[in-house]
């Protein structure tokens, strides 16, 4: 399994970016996704997950209200659209993979994933 996320950057505060997550050497489908993040200095946190089919996602009460998770199977794509950014959103990015045969099902902890991506860098300036 091979995740590629894109899509970080510098912006300011109030900013929105689109972060991506593409998976290849995989049937995407047959994987629950999530995204991380890690700020300089601190561990890296849960933001969000999503299920299989996509049915079911979970977002963290810091960013409940302006980050959206999805996914596109059919394009081996994972998304995070990040709205109203702030600078304490600045960090590294991480998409996770967890290979599950429950279709409804999401994942909140690191431990629980199989594969990650590199990371992309966002970066919010007040």
């Amino acid at each position: 399994v091979q995740l590629q996320a894109s899509g970080g950057g510098a912006v300011t505060t109030g900013g929105s970016l689109n972060l991506s997550c593409e998976a290849s050497k995989v049937v995407f489908g047959n994987y629950a996704m999530g995204w991380f993040r890690q700020a300089p200095g601190k561990q890296r946190e849960f933001v969000g997950a999503i299920s299989r089919d996509g049915s079911s996602t979970y977002l963290t009460v810091w960013v409940k209200d302006r980050f959206t998770i999805s996914r596109d199977n059919a394009e081996n794509t994972l998304r995070l659209r990040m709205n109203n950014l702030n600078p304490e959103d600045t960090a590294v990015y991480y998409c996770a993979a967890k290979l599950t045969p429950h279709i409804g099902n999401r994942f909140f902890t690191e431990r629980e994933y199989d594969f990650w991506g590199q990371g992309t860098l966002v970066t919010v300036s007040s």
